[in-house]
């Protein structure tokens, strides 16, 4: 297998762990694959408290993640937002605006009935290095 397609597993202990069958990232070639972050403390797995904790939290997961991947945010060309209250949409463009720099990835934003662990957000990302 070449190096350009030959898969790269991304983990950092500054993001929580994978609780499934799925790995934190995932870097082929230049492209980073970032599965989805909800709410959880690194250090505890337990859910931080509020829509705004929760975003920060998922945003300093997924910047702990690209970190680890060789890169940061500014990198990220694509976030899927899954909310399960879509009146949270506002917070989440505000606190974005925090961790993200312009020019802004292009993006999607869905309403969902539930996510794991009761999470009011969940975050996954596309980075190119």
């Amino acid at each position: 297998m070449s190096t350009h397609t030959e898969k790269r597993i991304i983990a950092t202990p500054d993001a929580p762990k994978a609780i499934g069958t799925y790995s934190q990232a995932v870097r082929v070639g230049d492209t980073v694959y970032c599965s989805g972050q909800i709410g959880l403390d690194p250090e505890t797995m337990l859910m931080v408290e509020g829509i705004d904790a929760q975003i920060h939290r998922v945003f300093k997961s997924l910047a702990a993640v690209a970190h680890e991947a060789g890169g940061n945010l500014g990198n990220a060309v694509r976030f899927t937002v899954y909310l399960t209250d879509l009146g949270h949409f506002a917070k989440v463009n505000e606190l974005m605006a925090e961790y993200v720099p312009q020019p802004y990835p292009a993006r999607a934003a869905v309403g969902v009935a539930s996510l794991p662990r009761g999470a009011l957000v969940e975050i996954d990302a596309v980075l190119v290095l």
